[in-house]
């Protein structure tokens, strides 16, 4: 059976998502996209002008991820008016609610009103599929910022977790000579288990005029300016670490180093990811 969504404000995922649900013949109802020219030029789409009236005419409630940035309003870049979160306290004990990065606070909220919130967030195949689409989009970011080929350049990866692992894999397949940095003994030797080349992050100081692209996952300060002063001078730095990243960006600047923190890399590169779960049938 056939669904009746509910797309609520959010960015180019929600758009695209509104739009895949269509064309599976799922009827779907928009508020807050007002400034999406493909919104408005989808005959398919029921732009309704009042976000109450609509939630009684659906089953599920699609709302942006991130769901709000300041804890009071929706995210909705193509609304043409702010979306209060209030406007969803009240009682929906029939419908689903469907967000991703739902402030805990805001989602027991929630939860009192509606029969069930979805925080795609915490789902582990977004998580994962997110990590695919930051290393694709690091491998973008580098073939755009260097002017040389990246097969035979040398990567060094700072950190061994769950996004440092892919875009290894996906520099290794480039034929680049990729190394990664980390501290624990464990993570050093799955690095070498890997087949990657392994290096101690405390020990690599005068190992760091070697590399070519140096990428950094780790969320804390880890180089400085003495680390800066041991690279080549046209070195790619690229900062994948959310706030407060792991290199100082302004003294990398100031010492004339291409630095690029890719804080929005998954935002940019993978529109589809939640449209894929949702097609999948997961949610």
């Amino acid at each position: 059976m056939k669904k009746k969504y509910l797309i609520l404000g959010g960015d180019l995922r929600n758009i695209k998502l509104a739009e895949m649900l269509t064309n599976e013949n799922n009827k779907v109802l928009s508020y807050g996209l007002e400034k999406s020219e493909e919104i408005q030029e989808n005959r398919l789409i029921d732009k309704t002008p009042n976000l109450q009236s609509a939630i009684e005419k659906v089953d599920i409630i699609v709302a942006p991820t991130p769901f709000s940035s300041n804890g009071e309003t929706i995210n909705s870049p193509y609304a043409k008016e702010e979306i209060k979160i209030e406007q969803l306290f009240r009682s929906n004990k029939q419908k689903i609610l469907i967000a991703g990065g739902i402030k805990e606070s805001i989602k027991e909220q929630l939860e009192e009103k509606f029969l069930k919130v979805i925080d795609v967030m915490k789902r582990e195949e977004l998580a994962i599929l997110n990590t695919i689409a930051t290393a694709e989009g690091t491998i973008k970011v580098a073939i755009e910022n260097t002017d040389k080929i990246l097969q035979g350049s040398k990567v060094l990866i700072l950190g061994f977790g769950r996004v440092a692992k892919i875009v290894a894999s996906k520099f290794s397949l480039l034929s680049t000579y990729v190394t990664c940095a980390a501290r624990k003994t464990t993570d050093l030797a799955w690095i070498e288990a890997y087949g990657y080349n392994s290096i101690n992050i405390n020990e690599m100081l005068f190992e760091l005029n070697d590399f070519d692209i140096i990428i950094n996952t780790v969320p804390e300060i880890i180089i400085k300016e003495k680390e800066l002063k041991h690279m080549k001078p046209d070195v790619l730095l690229i900062d994948l670490a959310s706030k407060p990243g792991g290199i100082e960006s302004k003294k990398a600047i100031q010492m004339g180093l291409k630095y690029i923190w890719a804080l929005a890399i998954p935002r940019k590169s993978c529109t589809y990811i939640i449209c894929r779960i949702y097609k999948r049938g997961h949610i």
